[in-house]
């Protein structure tokens, strides 16, 4: 299975640079399960795109410090690219950023959350997209926007408290979630950090508690190659 990683992280930091890009992130969370399989990355936050998204398999939108909101030209690349993989059913899995583009592009809803940011390690209920039996999981987040309205023709799969739409499915060809399984436990510690100015006392002060508990990286690892196999099988 050939699988493109499209990398809308914004961050060239010298932090950013001292940690792997999110297309080896991705590879490296997704290879060891499937040695086989062929992952190609675009950058499409530098205007890189796949010539021609029907020859690929499945297609995975990566996380970003970047708002979906933003009229940025990539951004908006990004989001004809989206609706024309839905449109031909390629499989698609978004994570964060791309959990966001992927609802908002179909015809969601992006806003900021609530409760402004959700930073560490949180519990949250997955369930994939033809199972309707859920599986709890922890995992890593890192956002201040979230989904606020689905899709129309979308179903949520997950959620946590503070976050009803935590994941959401279109048909078996679509599956996304709010958090980060690509980030190791260690990566997580130093991002909290690199962030720890812009924090409020009482996000900080979470975070670095919830730390405690690392995230289930495996468990969602077997869940996102389940997900492009079945899309694949029911094409």
């Amino acid at each position: 299975m050939h699988i493109g990683i499209l990398v809308t992280n914004t961050d060239e930091s010298s932090f950013a640079q001292q940690h792997p890009k999110d297309g080896d992130k991705f590879r490296a969370l997704l290879s060891p399960l499937r040695p086989n399989w062929e992952f190609s990355v675009f950058s499409v936050k530098d205007g890189i795109f796949p010539e021609d998204i029907s020859a690929i398999d499945g297609l995975i939108v990566t996380g970003s410090p970047a708002s979906v909101n933003d009229s940025a030209p990539w951004i908006e690349r990004l989001m004809d690219l989206i609706i024309d993989a839905h449109a031909k059913t390629v499989p698609m899995y978004g994570a964060c950023f791309g959990h966001q583009a992927i609802a908002k592009a179909l015809g969601g809803v992006v806003d900021k959350n609530p409760d402004d940011w959700v930073f560490g390690t949180v519990d949250t209920q997955l369930s994939l997209p033809w199972d309707k039996n859920t599986f709890s999981v922890s995992l890593y987040a890192a956002h201040t926007e979230q989904v606020s309205t689905l899709p129309p023709t979308a179903k949520p799969t997950g959620d946590t408290p503070g976050c009803p739409f935590a994941s959401f499915a279109i048909g078996n060809h679509i599956w996304t979630t709010q958090y980060h399984p690509e980030m190791t436990h260690e990566f997580m510690r130093e991002l909290v950090e690199e962030y720890a100015s812009e924090l409020s006392t009482s996000v900080l002060d979470q975070a670095r508690e919830s730390l405690n508990t690392k995230a289930d990286r495996e468990v969602l690892a077997l869940a996102i190659v389940r997900f492009f196999e079945h899309s694949k099988a029911q094409a």
